[in-house]
């Protein structure tokens, strides 16, 4: 009877052995990516403070150099997360909502794999691929982004007319196997009546048209594309954590409201949507962050060009892709290389701030919404 007990004993000390372990390397691994991301704010402090007070920098320079390279960071996150937020939230909010659980085991995996991509295959593709594609059917490509949203909610309007056994065959929990093929007939017609539609009303090319009577000037590698291919980019973790967030939300609250007599749309937009705020804007501010920082997509799909203009067919160059382009040349201690060191100052802070409003906004809403969890 006393060895069956010492055995026991000594796996149980083991075990608390293995956890203190365990607990001890969490713990220092999360001090030391704090330690990390200081000792980065540190260095590059000590790098550009010394030149600010002691007049290194010429003002005219920085404004010179930093304008356009800081524009060009928000055009191309502004870009990015107007083409990722609706997509990923529509898809998060069906996912999680609507679909039915078998498919949604099958359909969440996948998307969420889509985030292991490199961003400097999906800028390859954006570049060289998308880009010449684009300026090859750019009536086509401007017409989808009109063609698509309406196709939808025509799709919309004529399933809420169908009968009720029909209804129930195109029911929205499979609304993705039935909504796609439609949009592939919306793309197909688009592409095969631009060219008709561009030789009546613009004379043959849209693009000598803006250039003409709009003076937009259209380059190949802009805006629009770095857009398309940073919210591809982006899409999966922004998706991924809305869902979880809109998941997590407790049942009992859509079937108290539908049992108060709310319909879906009502019971989404004033039940839903709130209690599940602070994830979303988590998910939204994390998007924006990646988008920021992303360097490869922007070097390879935007031209690299110094421009400040609100165009969405003219290039731009952000602070990440310029440092990326111009520090291997920059001698250390020059004047070139302490400003591509400002330039990564202001997108350390610019990023840290950013996290920490969606922290302080996040919070705020936890405690908003806290008698979710039942507290008081």
């Amino acid at each position: 009877m006393i060895e069956p007990t010492s055995a026991s004993s000594s796996r149980s000390l083991w075990r608390r052995q293995r956890d203190r372990l365990a607990t001890a390397l969490i713990m220092a691994g999360g001090i030391g990516v704090i330690v990390a991301v200081l000792a980065i704010g540190v260095f590059l402090v000590l790098e550009v403070l010394p030149a600010l007070l002691g007049g290194v920098f010429d003002p005219a320079r920085i404004r010179l150099e930093l304008t356009p390279m800081a524009w060009g960071t928000l055009k191309a996150a502004l870009w990015a997360m107007l083409f990722a937020i609706p997509l990923a939230l529509g898809a998060a909010i069906h996912s999680a909502l609507f679909m039915s659980q078998r498919l949604r085991s099958r359909m969440k995996p996948t998307l969420e794999m889509m985030e292991a991509l490199p961003g400097v295959v999906i800028g390859f593709v954006a570049g060289l691929v998308v880009a010449p594609w684009v300026e090859r059917h750019l009536a086509g490509s401007l017409a989808l982004l009109l063609v698509l949203p309406l196709g939808v909610l025509l799709a919309a309007a004529i399933w809420r007319r169908l009968p009720a056994t029909w209804r129930r065959y195109f029911s929205l929990a499979r609304a993705g196997l039935w909504l796609v093929p439609w949009l592939m007939l919306l793309v197909f017609a688009t592409f095969s009546l631009a060219p008709g539609l561009e030789a009546l009303l613009f004379d043959g090319s849209l693009r000598i048209w803006l250039n003409r009577e709009l003076g937009l000037d259209y380059a190949t590698r802009n805006a629009m594309i770095v857009g398309l291919a940073m919210g591809f980019a982006v899409m999966p973790s922004v998706y991924a954590l809305a869902e979880d967030a809109l998941s997590g939300v407790p049942s009992r609250l859509g079937e108290g409201a539908h049992a108060l007599g709310a319909t879906r749309w009502q019971t989404l937009w004033r039940v839903v949507l709130p209690a599940a705020a602070p994830g979303i804007f988590a998910a939204m501010m994390i998007g924006t962050g990646r988008a920021v920082g992303e360097t490869m997509i922007v070097l390879m799909a935007s031209g690299n060009t110094a421009l400040m203009s609100l165009s969405p067919f003219e290039g731009m160059r952000t602070m990440a892709a310029g440092i990326a382009v111009e520090l291997p040349e920059a001698v250390p201690g020059s004047e070139a290389y302490l400003l591509l060191m400002l330039a990564a100052l202001l997108l350390f802070l610019f990023t840290f701030l950013v996290n920490t409003l969606a922290e302080v906004v996040r919070s705020r809403l936890r405690r908003r919404y806290r008698w979710l969890d039942g507290a008081p």
